[in-house]
């Protein structure tokens, strides 16, 4: 189907909605209730219903949490393909774009024909279609080199863009994974997260090979874009926190119950920050572990302060990541009181904060070989090894320093 036809598509179901009257009109979706609420609504519907709500209202329904994965799948498709549409025709009335600099007799300096067509959407229209495509590309990976099918279970363009999407159905995993990441994470710069995930998944397979994983690129909040300030404020995390909440027992509703799939959350950088603040929240965590790397702080002094149990999270951190002291600087770690060691010395200055990859915040430290702030899914690294071992619930086989 042509993006021509797909946005006239669209726009003769907008003139179907409002002929519908309140026969499955768009208020009758729930809006702000529990997925235990969405599911029973869903499994009340007859199967023709059910087909006539996800034509004509594709959005709501594939971003109703407590719903089969297959369907909220299906109805985001439609929201995608229609999405990718109407971006490249904005792009296109825009015309070709201009030469960001131009040599003039003061110098080189920004071309004002580029500034204006900046203006009007062109790098936020390029983004989304480079979001987009990263999208369609796992698409197209499916049965590649083993990979399982992919399921798209969030996506839409507000704000900075937002996508969620599976590798294998979460619905009837025995191990699932939810990644979380951080600082300047959205739909144009999504390719990096997905591929992280692919890469968690396929060390899984290998470490257990008689299980099924889904291992899930969560960029379902709105992150902070920029280190400073935006990455020093814990609301991001506050707000984002509901939105997770919200998924994670989604999740679990569908699939049966807390035992019927063993379930981690990884946090990285910025991302930890927000699980920190959905894990203490008071409530149930839909999760058995707490996987985190690179982490600002959780903004909890201990590991025991987090919903999960102090034996079941997990930090990694490199030696040269700087990101652990700067979130101890931006206050996102927890105080702590007592402290009479501080990585094997003799320490004890009252209130000190802590980190997940401080000894005294008391998870689980596990090895890590990579470098930098990005490394921690490097392949055949004991990084991501570790967080395959704790994925796939086989403890005993992580690696510690």
């Amino acid at each position: 189907m042509t993006d021509d036809m797909l946005l006239d598509e669209a726009h003769d179901m907008g003139d179907v909605q409002k002929t519908v009257g309140t026969y499955l009109s768009k208020d009758s979706i729930p809006r702000g209730k529990s997925p235990a609420d969405n599911k029973k609504w869903w499994e009340a519907l007859t199967q023709g219903q059910r087909e006539e709500y996800q034509t004509l209202y594709p959005a709501e329904i594939g971003a109703l949490d407590g719903i089969p994965s297959v369907i909220r799948d299906s109805s985001n498709r439609i929201v995608l393909d229609e999405a990718r549409a109407q971006v490249q025709h904005n792009l296109d009335q825009l015309g070709p774009e201009p030469e960001k600099q131009i040599v003039t007799a003061s110098g080189i300096t920004t071309n004002p024909e580029w500034t204006t067509w900046n203006a009007m959407g062109g790098n936020k229209y390029k983004g989304q279609l480079k979001g987009m495509e990263a999208i369609q590309g796992r698409f197209d990976q499916s049965g590649i080199d083993h990979m399982p099918p992919a399921y798209l279970l969030g996506f839409d363009l507000k704000g900075n863009g937002h996508v969620i999407l599976a590798n294998g159905n979460p619905d009837t995993a025995d191990h699932t994974a939810v990644y979380v990441p951080g600082t300047k994470s959205k739909l144009a710069g999504a390719k990096g997260d997905i591929q992280r995930m692919q890469d968690v998944w396929d060390a899984s397979n290998q470490l257990s090979p008689g299980t099924t994983t889904s291992t899930i690129t969560w960029i379902g909040y709105d992150a902070p874009q920029s280190i400073a300030p935006e990455a020093m404020e814990k609301h991001w995390a506050y707000e984002g926190a509901p939105k997770l909440n919200d998924f994670l027992n989604g999740l679990q509703t569908v699939q049966g119950g807390p035992d019927a799939s063993h379930t981690a959350v990884i946090g990285h950088s910025y991302g930890s920050t927000t699980v920190g603040a959905a894990s203490k929240a008071p409530g149930h965590f839909a999760a058995d572990d707490i996987i985190v790397a690179g982490s600002p702080g959780m903004l909890v002094g201990d590991a025991s302060d987090l919903d999960v149990g102090k034996n079941h999270v997990w930090a990694e951190a490199a030696h040269d990541d700087p990101v652990p002291l700067g979130g101890k600087i931006a206050h996102l770690g927890g105080d702590k009181w007592g402290v009479q060691t501080f990585h094997g010395l003799p320490y004890d200055a009252g209130y000190i904060q802590t980190v997940p990859s401080d000894e005294a915040f008391g998870a689980h430290r596990m090895a890590v070989d990579t470098g930098g702030h990005s490394g921690y899914w490097d392949k055949g690294s004991y990084s991501l090894w570790n967080q395959a071992a704790v994925v796939t619930g086989r403890y005993n086989q992580v690696v510690y320093p």
